[in-house]
């Protein structure tokens, strides 16, 4: 089965409540059409974000359920495409970012997007498309579409781009995922609270594992699959993802404690999402030859046990 859902159908809260805009059954091609995340706002350097409306921040459009999905089992969502419309757009301003005393007035810069390139002033940026916002419903709270916690959401992960797959446990009936946030260029980070904001479409294609979920989201790729932390602090959040590492690899490979925790060390890299947002997210990366698997069996077996 093959659906679009229209960039008009879009959240601004990941909640516990949410009603789906679509249904599909596992194995379905969805196609996301969205905005950018300042909702279309900004169209020009003189459009600061000073004079827009936060209301209006993060749509995700969405939310989609998977028919059998229920909570304990984990959602799979395997990036097709990434296709980018229109020019990019990149904020900073006082009190913004993880230098929020840096400036005294806040900046706009339109970046042209052509062959493949984004063009900062004289500068020419490679583009590498990515989905800031991917998220479920979460338990108990809602979220603003600008938080990122164990439901997904902003979690602003590079990795997050055509032919990875994100793993999200699932919290809800249906999970009703939704994603937005498009960005054409971000460096891990994100500093300045903007990456090269974009409108787009995604086509993705979901499935679930029954039974099984991680307590945060996995991202896998040719490379690694990561697991995705976001919390109130960096320490935080860096110390669970540690743990949440030496934690999988114990169960993946059947060794000790003590083992898991030095082979962390060995081969297993510690690395900063974003630190701009009410959470900020993290992420241990595991190299899939660490693990001696390779395709979907990498999933399956890390979510396993408990």
């Amino acid at each position: 089965m093959r659906g679009t859902i229209e960039a008009d159908r879009h959240i601004y809260s990941f909640a516990p409540d949410l009603a789906p805009v679509a249904t599909v059954p596992p194995g379905s091609t969805v196609v996301f059409e969205t905005l950018d995340a300042f909702g279309e706002q900004i169209r020009s350097e003189s459009d600061t974000v000073s004079g827009i409306d936060f209301s209006r921040v993060n749509p995700a459009t969405g939310p989609l359920a998977v028919e059998g999905l229920e909570p304990g089992d984990t959602l799979v969502v395997r990036v097709e495409e990434i296709e980018i419309r229109g020019q990019g757009v990149i904020v900073a301003g006082p009190g913004m970012g993880f230098l929020p005393d840096l400036l005294a007035e806040p900046a706009t810069r339109i970046l042209p997007i052509e062959g493949g390139r984004a063009r900062f002033g004289g500068v020419e940026l490679p583009v590498v498309p990515m989905i800031g916002v991917i998220g479920v419903a979460p338990a108990e709270r809602a979220y603003p579409t600008g938080t990122a916690y164990r439901h997904g959401g902003n979690m602003d992960t590079r990795e997050i781009g055509i032919g990875s797959t994100v793993y999200v446990p699932v919290f809800r009936p249906g999970g009703m995922l939704a994603l937005g946030d498009l960005h054409a260029v971000m460096a891990d980070g994100e500093i300045c609270v903007s990456g090269c904001e974009v409108a787009g479409r995604v086509t993705v294609r979901v499935d679930r594992i029954p039974g099984r979920s991680a307590d945060w989201p996995l991202v896998q790729t040719a490379r690694d699959i990561s697991i995705v932390v976001s919390l109130p602090t960096v320490d935080a959040a860096l110390r669970e993802a540690a743990g949440s590492a030496v934690r999988m690899l114990r169960r993946a490979l059947g060794v000790s404690t003590a083992d898991a925790y030095m082979l962390c060390s060995l081969r297993i890299d510690l690395r900063i999402s974003q630190l701009v947002d009410p959470h900020v997210t993290v992420k241990a990366a595991i190299p899939v030859e660490v693990l001696s698997i390779s395709g979907d069996e990498i999933g399956k077996l890390l979510l396993e046990g408990g």
